[in-house]
């Protein structure tokens, strides 16, 4: 687990579930609210969260009111919304929101927002922790029960989204994407070798999993 929490403010259950279960497999704490003016005062006694999602019709409090109590807190918000109109994609920006994500939306879409949000504020840990690895993103290093493993910059790469991703199944097409950028043109077989590379160098047979017709899941 890490230290990180997060504040889900959700009318929709069903979404504020499935987004709380996401977000625990990826170790985060969190907290759901369906009620903004409820959230509102939790936050008054405790504001210790490093980011919060907001949804903007909530009951009690609508998301940009409660945008403004959260301010003072210096907690970063991203808005997820079904209201896609123009207008309140630039009232929620310009009010302070560090995103506005509309609904629906894919989870590793928000999952990877969210990362980014929490780097733009030096919250995200540069060193990620998974099985007897060590993930350090700002030296570009890696060590496997103390010993560093020499991995090529895609290796490492690729690696790292895993980790980031733990438990988390992502596609072959994701995983070029977040790795090798949208304009790369290489067939899905330059991950499959990628994969096989780090499963030989770090020993991870048993914790990459394969996923039938999908992609690759690193399991811890």
């Amino acid at each position: 687990m890490t230290d990180f929490r997060i504040l889900i403010v959700e009318d929709e259950e069903a979404i504020a579930k499935m987004i709380q279960m996401n977000l625990r497999v990826a170790g985060y704490k969190t907290d759901i609210y369906m009620d903004g003016l409820k959230a509102a005062e939790h936050i008054k006694e405790d504001s210790r969260y490093d980011l919060a999602l907001l949804d903007v019709m909530v009951p009690g409090m609508d998301g940009f009111e409660l945008l403004e109590v959260l301010k003072p807190y210096k907690i970063p918000v991203i808005f997820l919304t079904a209201k896609d109109d123009i207008e309140s994609k630039i009232h929620g920006l310009k009010g302070g929101a560090e995103d506005y994500i509309v609904k629906p939306f894919e989870i590793l879409e928000l999952m990877v927002r969210i990362e980014k949000v929490l780097e733009r504020n030096k919250k995200q840990s540069e060193i990620i922790k998974i099985l007897d690895l060590e993930i350090n993103n700002a030296e570009h290093t890696v060590r496997k029960a103390g010993v560093e493993v020499n991995l090529k910059p895609k290796e490492f790469e690729l690696l790292s989204v895993l980790a980031k991703n733990r438990n988390r199944a992502i596609s072959r097409e994701k995983l070029l994407s977040m790795v090798w950028g949208y304009e790369f043109e290489g067939e899905t077989r330059t991950v499959d070798v990628h994969i096989g590379q780090l499963r030989k160098k770090l020993n991870l047979s048993e914790n990459i999993k394969t996923i039938s017709k999908m992609g690759y899941r690193l399991e811890d």
